[in-house]
């Protein structure tokens, strides 16, 4: 992989978006290589959780412009194509997922962040909806998930303004998890997702799905869906270590099964 880098370590897949002289911005191989990336922690049962992050002064700048403005391309492929499948992947992969945003998140860049699971974020960091600065519309999730993180108000001003949110704004507004100092942000984020690696993954998993439904389900759908969750959640391995660990007055010991 030329665009990013990715390591396994301790049961966590560390992605990291490796474009730090043009602020980590995208371009088509970027995407697919991060969409490689996030298949092979989906499908690597050595990978427990997912750390995201951006080497350098950036997390994600968003498009690359120079790229998106190339003859013969078409933006709508690059939406299609590049950005649905990342958010698509990082939803839909039964294992939590990690934000660690080391500097600048805009864009894309700043929608793939709030798509994640838990989001971290340097003291220095800031998230700008930067699309309407250039004419466009916020794309990559951005319109489904800031109105349900911050509410309509403040997302529609954000995206309709363009203004920078610092990383505390960011924290104060219920965008992100919480704020660090910049020199401890990874180490933090790299033990809260070795954490989150060393629990019972599988129900993780089915609680992340549950989290999905919730965003369109009313009432009652959810309920009867927790019911068969919870049903499926009792018969893995790591509910029967939980309980047996829970007896016994000791610390469990889970497989992620």
């Amino acid at each position: 992989m030329e665009s990013i880098s990715f390591s396994i370590k301790n049961g966590v897949g560390k992605i990291t978006l490796n474009r730090p002289d043009v602020l980590n911005s995208f371009t088509m191989p970027m995407a697919k290589e991060l969409q490689s990336a996030l298949d092979e922690c989906a499908n690597n049962k050595t990978v427990r959780a997912v750390l995201l992050t951006g080497a350098g002064r950036a997390f994600c700048a968003g498009q690359d412009l120079a790229a998106a403005t190339a003859p013969g391309v078409d933006i709508k492929v690059i939406v299609e194509q590049q950005y649905n499948p990342i958010i698509n992947k990082i939803r839909n992969i039964e294992k939590p997922v990690v934000c660690a945003v080391n500097g600048v998140a805009a864009g894309a860049g700043a929608n793939i962040a709030i798509a994640c699971d838990i989001v971290l974020a340097a003291s220095s960091a800031s998230f700008i909806q930067a699309f309407s600065k250039i004419g466009l519309i916020p794309d990559s999730g951005g319109t489904f998930f800031l109105p349900r993180l911050i509410g309509m108000q403040r997302a529609t001003a954000l995206m309709m303004l363009g203004d920078k949110v610092s990383a505390p704004q960011a924290l104060e507004f219920g965008m992100i998890y919480k704020v660090l100092p910049d020199e401890t942000l990874m180490s933090e984020a790299e033990k809260l997702a070795e954490h989150l690696a060393q629990m019972p993954t599988r129900g993780l998993g089915l609680t992340k799905k549950l989290l999905n439904e919730s965003m369109h389900n009313n009432l009652a759908q959810q309920l009867e869906m927790e019911g068969e969750m919870q049903a499926m959640a009792a018969k893995t391995y790591d509910n029967a270590e939980g309980v047996k660990a829970f007896l016994e007055k000791r610390k469990p010991v889970f497989k992620g099964e």
